[in-house]
């Protein structure tokens, strides 16, 4: 028996694209403990289905493992760390390790989304133009010079420069940045109930995280907010902190118990956010309360498109219908969802999501966008 309370160390890391995801962990052991007397159980994390079982490698002082998952629609989730318990050859003991380690941080969206910062975004600033940030980089206005390492491009040696010195030396440049979003999310519940409430925004916070890395990446400001009865805000901001932020908010968002009123929302608004800053609504449309958010937004002086996560997917063949019937159920489902749509379109653009894992429509709309009450 191992003396005091064993602990062990977890290292582990996410593997795979788009649905599939993939797992690799190695569990280093104190000397006292050999492989074969480890017992290890991974909890289930929905929405991740478990494609096989786990498969565990012992060696001399560790314990390899992969886990295979299946992401069934985008999704932002953390995988807990395991329970790790030892138990002695014959089974008549039994002690809790002690694990140190993080949680697992799973990140699923459209591949679409890497490409989507390389839109031009509405400034929200009182001076026109390209703007100065106070970081550097490869880009930009001219700032000083530095001694060159090795990422940097012939372009960025400044090769005269580098003669005179008799050393390598690089430019420095101001970044720019190309304008200010902000993503809007309703966490109002719906009639459909609350697992699907759930898993609509799910695939909404992925998404928005999806989007918020793109624009990030391009220098972009990008702020977050959160609409149930009250505002949840985080304020407009650039760079790796912002985006650390905006993936904690998403992931401790949860659907709300309050339907607030659209005035409010629009009003609070104006308390942390600039007027005219381009902003992204992303709502399922599901009862037709949500769409009073939209003229209020625009009153208020949000110039909003819509991405809008449909759940019609979410709601065929789970009425335990013929299929005949269950046909027609779709069919007028699509209907009224169609009719909502085109309400919207009379005070925004709208981007109507039903394949969860694609979002081309959102790049090739935000690289020319429509006129209001075009059809995408």
């Amino acid at each position: 028996m191992p003396s005091g309370e064993p602990r062990a160390q977890l290292t582990w890391a996410v593997s795979g694209s788009g649905s599939v995801i993939g797992v690799r962990g190695r569990l280093e052991l104190p000397p006292s403990i050999r492989p074969s007397e480890i017992r290890i159980d991974f909890p289930a994390v929905p929405p991740l289905v478990e494609t096989k079982t786990a498969r565990l490698s012992p060696e001399r002082s560790a314990v390899e493992f992969d886990l295979f998952y299946r992401a069934p629609h985008p999704c932002l989730v953390h995988l807990p760390l395991p329970e790790v318990s030892w138990r002695d050859g014959l089974g008549l003991a039994e002690l809790p390790v002690e694990l140190a380690g993080d949680p697992l941080s799973v990140e699923r969206f459209p591949p679409e989304l890497a490409r989507v910062g390389a839109a031009r975004l509405r400034r929200t600033i009182p001076v026109p133009g390209e703007v100065r940030s106070r970081a550097t980089g490869a880009a930009g206005e001219f700032f000083a010079v530095r001694e060159a390492v090795a990422t940097d491009t012939p372009r960025q040696i400044n090769w005269r420069a580098s003669a005179r010195a008799g050393r390598r030396v690089a430019n420095d440049y101001y970044l720019e940045r190309t304008g200010d979003l902000l993503i809007l999310l309703d966490l109002r519940p719906t009639s459909m109930g609350p697992a699907r409430d759930r898993t609509l925004l799910a695939i909404s916070c992925a998404a928005a995280l999806g989007i918020a890395d793109g624009f990030l990446t391009e220098k972009a400001r990008v702020g977050l907010a959160a609409f149930e009865e009250f505002l949840l805000p985080l304020r407009l901001g650039s760079g790796r902190r912002q985006r650390y932020r905006i993936q904690r908010m998403l992931e401790s968002l949860e659907v709300g118990q309050t339907v607030g009123p659209a005035e409010r929302l629009a009003v609070s608004l104006r308390r942390y956010f600039p007027p005219g800053v381009t902003t992204l609504l992303l709502t399922s449309f599901a009862d037709s309360e949500s769409l009073d958010l939209l003229p209020h937004l625009r009153r208020r002086g949000f110039p909003t498109f819509v991405l809008s996560p449909s759940p019609l997917p979410l709601l065929r063949g789970t009425g335990g219908l013929s299929p005949e019937d269950d046909a027609a159920a779709n069919r007028l489902l699509a209907l009224v969802r169609r009719h909502r749509l085109n309400a919207a379109w009379n005070e925004a653009p709208v981007l109507d999501w039903e394949d969860y894992w694609s979002l081309t429509p959102l790049v090739r709309f935000l690289s020319a966008p429509v006129r209001r009450g075009s059809p995408i």
